[in-house]
């Protein structure tokens, strides 16, 4: 199944793709939760959903023209074979003279076959898909320096039409 999500962010290319480069290289993509959970080591999901997983983050691959980086969140511990590994790419590209675009484009495979793309279709995908959009609200933050969401809830049609005017899919620094 595929998840993403993008954001216009108000700074140049130049500059969310240098500030993009330092998260990557940090281990600040995984924000605080390192801290807590160890390393390589994040809680992602959604109001009252939310599994640990291990984050791995490839290097920055940058032109002129975009920038982006792989990434892959895999749960961990007991029952983690239970949960959908996500491979996706976070990419930069410029949206004007000071804009930039972010999207995070990914896909996951839902576990048990059959009844896991039907659990996919009923609930799954909206829990996938607010919580891509939480942490490309979360990057988005790390980049322009805004705060960023405490939490994703999944909102009624998640997924179903983008986000309106002054949403936290809509940051600017």
């Amino acid at each position: 199944m595929f998840v993403g999500d993008e954001v216009r962010l108000d700074v140049s290319f130049a500059v969310a793709r240098e500030r993009l480069a330092r998260l990557g290289e940090s281990g600040a993509l995984l924000g605080t939760s390192e801290d807590a959970y160890g390393p390589g080591l994040t809680r992602v999901g959604t109001a009252g959903v939310s599994k640990l997983v291990r984050v791995q983050v490839r290097e920055l691959r940058s032109t002129d023209r975009s920038a982006g980086l792989a990434l892959r969140w895999e749960a961990t511990g007991a029952g983690g074979g239970l949960f959908p590994v996500l491979d996706a790419d976070i990419k930069l590209a410029p949206a004007g003279q000071q804009g930039t675009l972010l999207t995070m484009a990914g896909a996951y495979r839902p576990p048990f076959g059959p009844l896991g793309g039907a659990l996919d279709r009923a609930v799954l995908h909206r829990v996938a898909a607010a919580t891509v959009r939480s942490f490309v609200a979360r990057v988005a933050a790390q980049i322009t320096g805004q705060p960023g969401p405490a939490q994703a809830v999944i909102p009624k049609g998640a997924g179903s039409s983008p986000p309106p005017p002054g949403s936290p899919s809509e940051v600017k620094a």
